[in-house]
């Protein structure tokens, strides 16, 4: 969904917002285009919120509500962790945490064809992209991005994948980089895929390692930027 935004909805960014507020009069709208996300909806000429939580916003022009719940809804266009559950003909089944389980069509990936089908044992861990995600239907899953090359989507090898909120997935994919994140990233080695439905995965060249990246970004959700700095000093002193 596509609308055009006033300065006062941008005002209101980081704000705390609760359902059934009315955040911006479609006609005052100027030339600029944004895009609504999840807890927001169109009510003919008016912007309403869905969800209680903070009004948040990523470039270039997405806006959406924020909060911490475990529970996951789908969108399209999110990059999401989703486990396999079931293989058929046509498709795998999916379980990426939403209401229904997603299907990944079987030639959804970059040059797919009936000749090169890949193949998921039960239990794979994957990286992909929300294609379509209507209310009542599955939703539907692909391992390209929008222009169809395969990007970072795929099948994650070893590591290890934790749940966490959905606001905390958000909160490491923001930009500028996330306290958390950055103060490893400085000292350590790692690699990660964080999906918007509440999973990540971290893999890096030791057990001890990995498992402490994973438990300095699951205590750091309740922590002020300092303290996540701290947290992850103390954590790194223990394995050096």
């Amino acid at each position: 969904m596509e609308t055009k935004p006033s300065s006062y909805f941008a005002n209101l960014v980081d704000q705390l917002v609760c359902p059934g507020d009315v955040i911006l009069d479609l006609s005052s709208m100027t030339n600029q285009t944004i895009k609504l996300g999840g807890g927001l909806r169109q009510d003919c000429d008016a912007i309403s919120v869905m969800k209680a939580g903070r009004l948040s916003f990523s470039k270039p022009n997405k806006y959406w509500v924020e909060n911490s719940q475990k529970r996951y809804l789908p969108h399209a266009e999110d990059s999401v962790l989703g486990i396999v559950v079931d293989s058929r003909s046509d498709n795998f089944l999916v379980d990426i945490k939403g209401p229904a389980i997603a299907f990944l069509p079987v030639l959804a990936f970059e040059g797919g064809t009936r000749r090169n089908i890949p193949r998921f044992e039960i239990g794979t861990l994957l990286y992909v992209r929300v294609v379509k995600a209507n209310p009542g239907m599955n939703p539907e899953l692909s391992c390209t991005d929008a222009t169809g090359k395969a990007a970072e989507f795929g099948a994650l090898k070893d590591g290890y994948m934790f749940e966490c909120t959905t606001g905390l997935s958000r909160r490491l994919l923001s930009s500028p980089t996330c306290p958390v994140l950055d103060a490893l990233g400085k000292k350590i080695s790692f690699e990660i895929a964080v999906g918007l439905n509440g999973r990540v995965w971290v893999n890096a060249a030791s057990p001890q390692t990995t498992i402490t990246v994973a438990n300095a970004i699951m205590n750091s959700e309740t922590l002020s930027d300092a303290q996540q700095r701290i947290m992850v000093e103390k954590l790194l002193k223990r394995i050096q």
